[in-house]
């Protein structure tokens, strides 16, 4: 875990800030006293569920006066030194280079798939009246959702279709695993039940990115018996899912707990691609709720982990590599995979990699790429080093 506050100004006029302040009010104040607050346009934070959010919004509208909010909690930060356990990320997106418009979707849990594409729509209209005459910068769309709405699949869906091709990455709200309540920010405004869509155009070059570290096994398991309005999986091939499950991977079903799942996912084939779907936890009666959407008659797979690290330094190296060199990444990093790392007692190396190619982010209850809602997966934007022309 790291201390203090600490900033640091990328290439592309981005400024990105941490701290491991104990309070909403301590942190933005902090981070505000490092930041170029003149040149900031939007500013997106990433926040522990321990802050009081209407602490954090009066917060940043006393030191960044003018400045638009957007953010979420968390169970956990990502920044260039470190992982957060506790504490604040800001990315301070500059007036120029970045053009940006947001919108919240409000009672997703019942979302309008109609309304919800219109709002799209109009971002995409909004962004073509501010570009300036001579840009022809490229465009990306982060997605920031209440996990606990169960709806990020319908939002997802609904949402890459409006954007028709512009690509699309973002991560579930989270609450250190307690999955009590999260909170996002739009604007200034406090939501729950709602996802926040940010639209961006750069005149920098960037890459979207997913990368997981499983392969499928043979193990399979049919959903015999489930409650999919609340992702709840009762039966497994026709046993007590938790039973079922404990037996596969050779555990004992009383001593499930969020380490073994991050240890043995569960991945669903789509499309001839494996997804992983996995689970957050164990009901008392013995079934198991899923961070993703599931459905009577689904095959699920077990999957074997591979190293972590090896194929996290694969994607960042290779990101790299296609972009002539990384400026910043925004990521969105399953909680799982962390767990999984400090049981395998490599955390630390993910963090260094993650200082060394600037990964900035959160860590999440779910991951968006494109059309998908993911498990267990590292999603991102990257954001090239060259200046434009």
């Amino acid at each position: 875990m790291i201390e203090g506050t600490r900033m640091r100004t990328h290439l592309c006029g981005i400024q990105s800030a941490w701290t491991d302040a104990a309070d909403a009010r301590q942190a933005v104040a902090a981070v505000a006293a490092l930041l170029d607050r003149q040149a900031v346009g939007h500013l997106l934070v990433f926040f522990s569920p321990a802050y009081d959010a209407r602490d954090l919004v009066a917060a940043v509208a006393e030191h960044c006066p003018g400045v638009s909010l957007l953010g979420c909690s968390t169970s956990g930060g990502i920044s260039p030194a470190g992982a957060i356990d506790r504490g604040l990320v800001a990315i301070a997106f500059p007036r120029q280079g970045f053009r940006i418009a947001s919108a919240a979707l409000t009672r997703i849990d019942h979302l309008d798939v109609g309304d919800a594409a219109s709002t799209v729509r109009g971002l995409r209209r909004h962004l073509d009246q501010i570009r300036p005459e001579a840009a022809s910068g490229s465009q990306f769309a982060l997605s920031l959702i209440d996990a606990l709405a169960n709806a990020e699949e319908t939002v997802v869906s609904a949402v890459a279709w409006a954007l028709d091709g512009i690509p699309l990455v973002g991560g579930s709200a989270g609450d250190d695993l307690a999955f009590s309540g999260t909170v996002l920010i739009h604007d200034g405004a406090i939501h729950t039940n709602a996802a926040v869509l940010i639209l961006v155009e750069t005149d920098f070059p960037i890459r979207i990115f997913k990368s997981d570290n499983f392969a499928p096994t043979q193990r399979k398991f049919v959903v015999t018996s489930a409650s999919e309005e609340n992702r709840r999986v009762h039966e497994l091939n026709a046993e007590p899912a938790a039973w079922e499950y404990a037996r596969a991977v050779g555990l004992d079903p009383q001593h499930l707990t969020p380490m073994s799942f991050a240890a043995y996912p569960l991945a669903v084939k789509v499309g001839g691609e494996y997804y992983c779907r996995s689970i957050s936890r164990v009901e008392p009666d013995g079934s198991l709720t899923l961070f993703c959407a599931i459905s009577e008659g689904a095959v699920l797979t077990l999957a074997e982990p591979h190293d972590i690290v090896e194929a996290t330094r694969a994607e960042l190296s290779g990101l790299d590599a296609t972009l002539g060199g990384l400026d910043l990444v925004i990521g969105f990093d399953c909680v799982l995979r962390r767990l999984d790392a400090e049981s395998r007692q490599v955390r630390h190396r993910i963090s260094d990699l993650y200082s060394r190619y600037g990964v900035v982010g959160f860590e999440t209850y779910g991951e968006q790429y494109r059309s998908m809602h993911l498990n267990q997966t590292f999603t991102g934007i990257a954001i090239g080093r060259n200046h434009p022309a």
